[in-house]
Parts: C-alpha cells; sequence; structure tokens
C-alpha cells in the first residue's frame, strides 16, 4: 500500500483538537459560537480555523440567519479532508472499510480467511485487499493517514500484540501492529474489536455520544468498550471491557477462561443455538434450519436471528433468555460506571437488536440509581453491522484528531 498522509498537514497541538472536534460535533457553527464550546479565546478560536481552513480540514459553509448584524460563518468539517483505512478481524473473515472524515463508508469488502489462518498468510491476504480497496476508491494518497485494525481480545496494548485469542485458534503472541505496518507502509493502530467499535462510536456520533456510554458488542463473542467524559479506557494492558467474563447466575457452562458463570458462553451465537437445541429440541431445530454443527455456526446463526424477527416462538425465546444474560451483566457494569447510556451493536445483533434491548433496558432501569435520579437509556449502535470495522477506521481518525485521545498506535 502507498505511505499515507506523509503530506496531509496534521491538526498540531491540543487547542487545534479542540477546535475540531468542536465544529465536528457541534457543526456548522460560527466561530463566535466555538469560543464558548472550547473554552479558548476569540483570538486564539480565530487563528486556529485558520490553520484548520489552510490544512483542507474545514471549510465555510454557509451563513447563520442574521440577527440584525453582519451574517456569522459558519464552518464545518471537509469529509475529504482526511481517509483512513479499518480492519476488523473475525474467524474465517476479515470486514474492510474505507472511510472519510465523516466516518462516511467509501468502499468496503469482506476477505474469507482459512480456517487456521497463519497469522503471516492473513495479514499478507488482508494488507493486499485494504490496497485494492483504496485503489479503487481513487481517493488522494496524501491525505490516507493509516490503518486502524480491530482484533479479538486479549490483546498487549503496549506491545501492540494480540495474545491467543480463544476466537482465533493457533495464535500465540502476534504483533499485529508492527506487522501490519510493514505490510501496509502506513501508520498502524491497534486495539481490541469491542473498544474499537466504542471509539467508531463517539466518532460517527458526534453529540448524540458525546459524553459517557458503555458499547456492547457482539461478534464471535462478546466485549465491551467504555467511554467515560469523551475519553475510552483501555487498562493497564489495553483489556478493559472484558465482558464476556462478568458472572451471571448462570447454568455451568465452562468458559474458555475456565469460569462456570460467564456471560459470554450464554450470549454467544454458539452459546445461543446450543440453548435453543438444548430447550426447544430437534423439532424447532428443522423448522428453523439450523445444523447444530460447529462449523455451521454462522449460517445458523443468521437463521436463528431470521426466525426471531418472524417472531418463531423458540428463537425469541432464545434470544430473550440472551437478552436478559445480557442485562445481569450490563446491570452490574452500569452501576459500577455509573454512565447514562448502554450501547449494542456489532454484526451478530443484526436484526435481534430491539428483544436485546428491551431485556437489557429493563434490568438497568431496576437499579435504585436509575430509578431515583436518571433513566438509562439502552440504543442500538449508530454505525450497524460495520461498527467493528468503521471502528478500527476511527482509532486512526480519532488518534490524529481527538483532543487527548491516546491511540494504541505505531508509524
Amino acid at each position: 500500500m502507498t505511505q499515507g498522509g506523509t503530506n496531509l498537514p496534521r491538526v498540531g497541538g491540543y487547542n487545534q483538537a479542540v477546535v475540531l472536534d468542536a465544529i465536528r460535533t457541534a457543526g456548522p457553527v460560527s466561530r463566535v459560537e466555538l469560543a464558548p464550546l472550547t473554552g479558548l479565546t476569540s483570538q486564539t478560536v480565530s487563528n486556529v480555523v485558520r490553520r484548520l481552513l489552510d490544512a483542507g480540514l474545514v471549510s465555510e459553509s454557509g451563513y447563520a440567519p442574521s440577527s440584525g448584524g453582519k451574517r456569522r460563518t459558519l464552518l464545518s468539517p471537509r469529509a475529504d479532508g482526511a481517509y483512513a483505512v479499518g480492519v476488523q478481524l473475525d474467524p474465517g473473515a476479515a470486514l474492510i472499510v474505507v472511510v472519510d472524515l465523516s466516518g462516511e463508508v467509501l468502499a468496503s469488502r469482506r476477505v474469507k480467511l482459512p480456517d487456521g489462518g497463519e497469522p503471516a498468510d492473513v495479514v499478507a491476504r488482508v494488507a493486499g485487499a485494504a490496497q485494492r480497496l483504496t485503489a479503487r476508491t481513487r481517493i488522494d494518497p496524501a491525505r490516507l493517514l493509516g490503518t486502524g485494525i480491530a482484533a479479538p481480545g486479549p490483546i498487549d496494548g503496549p506491545a501492540g500484540a494480540v495474545v491467543s485469542p480463544p476466537n482465533l485458534a493457533g495464535w500465540g503472541r502476534v504483533p499485529l501492529l508492527e506487522m501490519f505496518g510493514a505490510a501496509t507502509g502506513t501508520p498502524v493502530a491497534l486495539d481490541n474489536d469491542a473498544t474499537a467499535a466504542a471509539i467508531g462510536e463517539r466518532w460517527i456520533g458526534g453529540k448524540n455520544r458525546a459524553g459517557s456510554f458503555l458499547f456492547i458488542y457482539l461478534g464471535t463473542g462478546v466485549g465491551a468498550g467504555i467511554v467515560l467524559n469523551n475519553t475510552v479506557l483501555h487498562g493497564d494492558s489495553g483489556n478493559a471491557g472484558e465482558f464476556g467474563h462478568f458472572a451471571v447466575d448462570a447454568d455451568g457452562i465452562t468458559c474458555d477462561c475456565g469460569s462456570t458463570n460467564c456471560v459470554g458462553p450464554y450470549v454467544s451465537p454458539a452459546g445461543v443455538i446450543g440453548d435453543l437445541l438444548e430447550r426447544h429440541g430437534d423439532a424447532a431445530a428443522g423448522r428453523i434450519g439450523l445444523t447444530g454443527a460447529a462449523e455451521g455456526v454462522h449460517r445458523d446463526w443468521k437463521l436463528l436471528r431470521q426466525a426471531a424477527r418472524r417472531g418463531d416462538d423458540a428463537a425469541v425465546d432464545v434470544v430473550r433468555r440472551a437478552g436478559r444474560r445480557f442485562g445481569q451483566a450490563a446491570r452490574g457494569a452500569v452501576a459500577l460506571l455509573d454512565v447514562s447510556r448502554v450501547v449494542l451493536g456489532g454484526e451478530a445483533v443484526r436484526g435481534i437488536e430491539p428483544i436485546l434491548c428491551e431485556e437489557i433496558d429493563a434490568a438497568v432501569n431496576a437499579t435504585s440509581v436509575a430509578r431515583v435520579i436518571r433513566r438509562i437509556s439502552v440504543e442500538q449502535s449508530v454505525i450497524g453491522e460495520a461498527v467493528g470495522a468503521v471502528g478500527a477506521a476511527s482509532l486512526i481518525l480519532h488518534g490524529n484528531y481527538a483532543p487527548g485521545w491516546r491511540m494504541l498506535t505505531r508509524p
């Protein structure tokens, strides 16, 4: 891949990042409005805006209604001001997207990966596909900031490596940051898939995702991203948000960590499929078209979700049971973090979000704090099923253009 972003003027310093973030979340907005929004002086705002205009990151997009004096010029971010590539790694496939500064997906491609693929082969295949995808979009290579990778955890954040992820069999300690950097020739950022999804939600959601929220992510596995006061929580090793290991009132299914009361095995696609087979038997499975085979989880899960959307009693029953387990874990997380919003997303929840959100809502709003002080909002992702890949690209955008953001990255 062509080295990207080498000639692109960067946002220099904290003040410029603050102003750009304010324009992005509140825009279109005038210079006069930016001063109270950012806490900067009018002169500083004026100087910063001039640099952002020169860099091609914002544009003058019209005029505010007249209030009797000179009409104020409005500022908006330029979607074509910068670009990033996002890669969501999952067992069996990688989803690759190219996004612009506004977070719009300009192109996407799903790349099949061989079962038990060696890390070097996977990186080479994905990097090559990303190169072809960016060439197809015909974006300005000088404005390509880099490549973000959303990978199943656990990760060693400081080292830029994934460490024996349960969903990538045979992978030990794999230095993905270094490997993708060499394969793409661009700056690379790495985070676990759930945290990347939360960062994407914050970037794309703008003022609707400002502040604090818990993002529950369901893909092949389950995780969470935590944003508090517009700052993501990574934890000391980069693994904050291991939602799948929250303890719930469970029936003894063993998690990959060895525990028998982790929520993950009960709410994962394989777990919910197994629950349907156990509770409703072959008749329900045959009606829906499930095979129950380990290699058929992706297909079976799609059919089960479709059945739940149609109102099939057995499918709705097990999805609601999973939702109640989600709710048990979310209730504890919300009580600990004191967030006022829970967001649900990920490719694996497509079509069943309303059922899951209803059960999570009932659980998190049963706490005394929620009843007395404020209701907790439970919402679907604003990005949709591609939230992992878009979140990966947002690692790059946020790392370059958000104030005070810590990105697990290496040039």
